[in-house]
């Protein structure tokens, strides 16, 4: 075969005449692809129209004018979130990957007794005003990383370093995400901070095996108070019941006696008003209660006439009943 064979004869004049449409075929497809945006369901679309704000738009398929507008989509309503001290990324198998090198000097700060700590944390936000995420704040997302390491410098450097480490954790967390809120509505970027995590809190690496030992003995001191007052309030509180109850019984006792003598001096008054009135009577009577309470105690009795001359010389004294005369 001849190369004149696998020659192409392009028509001049047809090229003339279809180029032009061509070519504006393709504008119109790369204006009508440029004027089509979509926007997610968790996002919303702020359009900017010749650098300047013009409107804001909702999920789902939008139009704008190519070349003349352009389109920023805010994920509103998604949590995101910022760490310090760390970076944590997802693997190829799923795993999250935690690296800390190369973060150390934001993790790394002094607390208000002049020690270091190493603070790890995490800061969850929303984006809830896209118009002042835009242009309130130059990079806002990179301005609210700055005030968050601002607010968790100046929350640690107000409390020592025990503080940091232990009991004053929930609490730093919690002056953070404060601080740091107000702090988003005085620069008004459009961000709600929803909350602060402090992830890991250790002391530096060349003094965390004496922090350790310090630590532990803290907690063994800490345990030994816990049983100290656990004897205390189970031996205090009995004592002090059966102090009670002594107390109650001798109250119960004195008022007993009181009252027992009480009625004794009644009866006596009693008794000496009737026996004013009628003193034999009295001493009879008397004579009589006295001898039934004292005869029942002495046992065995003879009850003999003074007078009489019959009497047996020999009693038996033994026996259960004695004869009366």
């Amino acid at each position: 075969m001849s190369e004149k064979q696998f020659e192409i004869n392009i028509d001049p004049d047809w090229v003339k005449k279809y180029l032009s449409k061509i070519i504006l075929g393709l504008v119109v497809i790369i204006m009508v692809f440029s004027a089509i945006k979509t926007v997610g369901p968790e996002e919303e679309g702020v359009v900017i129209q010749l650098g300047e704000y013009n409107r804001t738009v909702s999920p789902g398929l939008n139009f704008i004018i190519p070349f003349v507008e352009t389109m920023y989509k805010i994920p509103v309503q998604r949590q995101l979130k910022l760490e310090f001290g760390f970076r944590s990324s997802s693997t190829s198998n799923g795993q999250s990957q935690y690296v800390k090198s190369g973060y150390i000097d934001e993790s790394m700060m002094l607390t208000g007794d002049l020690n270091l700590t190493d603070v790890e944390w995490v800061v969850q936000y929303r984006i809830v005003d896209s118009y002042k995420y835009l242009f309130k704040v130059r990079n806002a997302e990179k301005t609210l990383n700055d005030m968050s390491e601002s607010a968790m410098r100046k929350i640690v450097g107000d409390r020592t370093v025990n503080e940091v480490l232990t009991v004053g954790r929930q609490e730093i967390a919690t002056s953070v995400e404060v601080l740091l809120q107000e702090m988003c509505d005085e620069y008004e970027n459009g961000i709600r901070v929803d909350q602060v995590v402090l992830q890991d809190v250790n002391p530096p690496e060349p003094v965390k095996p004496s922090f350790n030992a310090v630590n532990e003995a803290q907690q063994e001191r800490e345990t030994l108070i816990n049983q100290a007052e656990a004897d205390y309030n189970r031996i205090i509180p009995r004592a002090r019941g059966e102090a009670e109850e002594t107390i109650q019984l001798a109250e119960a006792y004195a008022l007993t006696r009181v009252n027992g003598a009480r009625g004794e001096a009644e009866r006596f008054n009693s008794i000496f008003k009737a026996y004013i009135k009628s003193p034999e009577v009295t001493k009879q009577r008397i004579y009589l209660e006295t001898l039934e309470k004292v005869l029942p105690k002495i046992g065995n009795k003879i009850i003999t006439d003074e007078k009489g001359s019959n009497v047996l010389p020999l009693l038996n004294l033994n026996k259960a009943t004695a004869p009366t005369q």
